[in-house]
């Protein structure tokens, strides 16, 4: 971590101040930045390695590298009538256990995770290396109610039998009628 006091940068003309502090003009056209990886954090998503976009809320560190693929979402929220829109997009290089077959059936349940949860399913689709759902969900919440909650995905397969193989989660503070666009790591299920 480099030290960006004045004392650290000798001639410097208050860098600590005049590049990096956000709170003076023109704020709306500066994007937030993380400090450790530099990337925009007002984004809920990073450039990883290998350059797929990985979800800040959804990092584990559990040691186990194994890749169980990635879940691509669209959220937006219409104040208007105040109703949430939720689309399930892409599931992507989703891994599964052999037990499930060789080309299992797929779905995504989602559950807001309200005092009462509300529960959601897409259709289930054959698995492959990128399930295509392109389904929309739409329910009328309140702002306040949605903006403590957690939105939840289990990843599930239908057939031999109904088991959920991976799961992955966002946060719903920061929804707004500008539609955004999240790819999640999918994570083996908690027990």
């Amino acid at each position: 971590v480099s030290d960006l006091r004045p004392s650290a940068l000798p001639g410097s003309l208050d860098v600590s101040r005049s590049m990096f502090d956000l709170r003076s003009p023109p704020h709306r056209f500066v994007k937030r930045y993380d400090s450790v990886s530099s990337v925009p954090s007002s984004i809920s998503s990073r450039k990883d390695s290998q350059g797929s976009n990985r979800s800040l809320d959804t990092i584990t560190l559990s040691g186990d590298e194994r890749d169980f693929g990635r879940l691509n979402v669209k959220l937006c929220y219409v104040s208007s009538v105040e109703q949430i829109w939720i689309t399930v997009l892409h599931c992507k290089d989703l891994s599964w256990p052999s037990s499930c077959g060789e080309n299992p059936r797929i779905c995504v349940k989602g559950i807001l995770t309200l005092p009462k949860p509300v529960h959601f399913k897409s259709s289930a689709k054959e698995g492959c290396n990128d399930i295509e759902f392109m389904e929309t969900f739409v329910f009328a919440i309140k702002l306040q109610s949605l903006q403590a909650v957690r939105l939840v995905f289990k990843i599930q397969t239908q057939t031999p039998r109904k088991k959920t193989i991976g799961e992955c989660s966002l946060a719903l503070r920061e929804l707004s009628s500008q539609e955004s666009n999240h790819w999640l790591d999918i994570s083996p299920p908690s027990k």
